[in-house]
């Protein structure tokens, strides 16, 4: 798997969220920014398992994003982080993300991946980025494919 082009199919898929009217668009990176504009969502750290399976058949990757809601007023980001996080809906990053799956027989990500799953959401809390405080949580996304590509 060439892991940048998973990271940036991760933040294509992430990008079709809707948030409520009045909070704008979900700023969706495929790469840790040096400065944010809230509500952004970004590929941050990268795990990798090799040799899932024998010859380098699969390899793993557990991706950790981070989903920055806003720091102006906590109360109202922590809505706009809750709707995110959220298993279903609009505005749900789980929904958003995993339709990047694929029908029955098709890999993910347009190809780039076997599988992939949002298996957790962590750390809602808040999160310093370049000297600023923002609310916000970690998703932890697995992502399976071809140890040979």
């Amino acid at each position: 798997m060439q892991i940048s082009a998973v990271r940036d199919a991760i933040a294509d898929a992430a990008r079709v969220v809707q948030l409520p009217t009045g909070i704008g668009k979900l700023t969706c990176l495929g790469y840790v920014p040096d400065s944010v504009v809230v509500p952004v969502f970004f590929t941050a750290e990268v795990d990798i398992t090799f040799d899932k399976t024998m010859g380098r058949g699969t390899d793993e990757l557990m991706i950790t994003c981070r989903v920055l809601a806003g720091r102006a007023d906590d109360r109202s980001a922590q809505r706009i982080l809750d709707a995110l996080l959220s298993g279903a809906g609009e505005a749900s990053l789980k929904q958003a993300i995993e339709a990047a799956r694929g029908g029955p027989g098709e890999y993910a990500l347009g190809g780039l991946a076997d599988d992939l799953h949002l298996e957790r959401v962590q750390g809602y809390r808040w999160y310093e980025h370049q000297g600023s405080s923002y609310v916000g949580a970690e998703l932890a996304i697995k992502v399976i494919g071809d140890g040979r590509t």
